[in-house]
């Protein structure tokens, strides 16, 4: 299996309105970095799991509707926490479509909040 990664952030602000989150039901910021790692079986016919050029602009368009915003306000996380797995998945969906008929083996979207913490949402076909 090969795989491509490219890495960008996104500075967003939101609260976890739950007393399971303790103090971050309070609004806060947060600077994530975003790792997207696309997978294919056998490299294209290029020699490659996808151009990073290509990967590096989609993976920007989909963070340009996130960054510099607050969750609690914005349309996909309505009635929705948005916490960073949450975060994780909305971003692979937005990433994804098209990449199984184009023949890739699948996709992981990763969320770091700080260098010890972070979630994955992995998608495969």
């Amino acid at each position: 299996m090969f795989e491509l990664t490219v890495r960008d952030h996104i500075m967003i602000a939101h609260s976890l309105p739950d007393p399971f989150f303790g103090p971050a039901q309070a609004l806060h910021g947060a600077t994530l970095v975003v790792e997207v790692t696309w997978r294919r079986a056998e490299l294209d016919e290029h020699g490659v799991v996808i151009d990073i050029g290509r990967a590096t602009r989609a993976l920007r368009a989909v963070l340009d509707d996130l960054n510099y915003t607050n969750l609690d306000e914005h349309p996909v996380f309505a009635g929705r926490l948005s916490t960073t797995e949450a975060i994780a998945q909305h971003i692979a969906e937005q990433v994804s479509p098209g990449l199984e008929a184009a023949g890739f083996a699948g996709l992981d979207v990763t969320l770091r909040e700080h260098p010890d913490a972070w979630a994955t949402y992995r998608m495969t076909w």
